[in-house]
């Protein structure tokens, strides 16, 4: 098991690593796994990016993020204009029904709304205003169209926890009330627990998944 001075070595080295990332102008620091990211990036994306690091090195739990993004003169544009590369953007998005999501933009900040069919659409919209030149930040509001009944989103999530993660799928309880799943259990990392997540996401009509697994080394 890492101590925390190690995993804020790794987080520091994988931000470094990381070429999308100013890796000088994050903090990084680290009690019991749980990880803080403090400082100013210069887009959204880059936000992201540091987050994502962060989140593959082996040992942390749990990420806390206090990064604020700081837009260069060059990068900043009107709330009208960001509204309308958001909606050009989705236009041209193929997994995307554009005509389902509204979109809202104040100081920079996008707002999405709207229903769609499947999470991995749900998903795709917002992946695809996040990298916008002037983007300071993105609300994720899209919900999703129930469609299937509890027992087969249960039987489907197993199903593919067996198919992805094989040997840990047993460790992995997974319980269904309408729309909204819960994992319970034990994972090895946080790749597992990400992939469950996912593993849950991936189910037709899922509007919620929580993620109550524990992660241990």
């Amino acid at each position: 098991m890492k101590s925390d001075k190690q995993v804020q070595r790794d987080v520091v080295a994988e931000l470094g690593w990381e070429p999308s990332v100013n890796a000088t102008q994050i903090g990084v620091e680290v009690s019991d796994g749980v990880v803080t990211l403090a400082g100013h990036v210069g887009s959204y994306a880059e936000k992201l990016n540091a987050e994502r690091a962060a989140q593959r090195v082996a040992g942390v739990k749990a990420l806390a993020v206090e990064m604020d993004v700081t837009l260069p003169g060059s990068s900043r544009r009107l709330d009208a204009d960001i509204a309308r590369s958001a909606e050009n953007v989705l236009q041209w998005t193929t997994s995307v029904p554009p005509e389902c999501i509204k979109i809202k933009v104040e100081n920079g900040w996008i707002t999405l709304s709207g229903p769609v069919e499947w999470d991995f659409q749900r998903r795709a919209a917002a992946e695809a205003v996040r990298h916008l030149m002037g983007v300071t930040g993105v609300s994720d509001q899209i919900t999703i169209k129930p469609r299937v009944s509890s027992t087969i989103v249960k039987s489907d999530i197993e199903a593919a926890l067996k198919r992805r993660a094989q040997s840990h799928a047993d460790g992995i309880s997974v319980e269904v009330r309408g729309n909204d799943v819960t994992l319970t259990g034990i994972v090895n990392s946080w790749s597992e627990r990400q992939l469950a997540v996912n593993s849950a996401w991936g189910a037709p009509g899922v509007h919620n998944v929580m993620d109550n697994m524990t992660v241990t080394f």
